[in-house]
């Protein structure tokens, strides 16, 4: 069996923009006070549920190892 080694952008990628994603959605929604930063907060909190919904219910039982 062959396993391919990736490297530490591969594997940080993904997970440092959802922070980042979480992390203004969460000052975004700290601060503001109705409008356009409700709306900011909204979707960058929406994002990575969205994502891990995605990932944690849509995933086929043979993808499971």
């Amino acid at each position: 069996m062959k396993t391919e080694r990736l490297s530490n952008t591969a594997i940080w990628l993904w997970p440092v923009i959802l922070g980042v994603l979480t992390a203004i959605g969460l000052v975004s929604a700290l601060f503001s006070d109705g409008g356009f930063g409700d709306v900011l907060a909204g979707f960058c909190l929406a994002v990575p549920v969205g994502i891990g919904l995605w990932f944690g219910w849509m995933r086929r039982p043979n993808d499971v190892h």
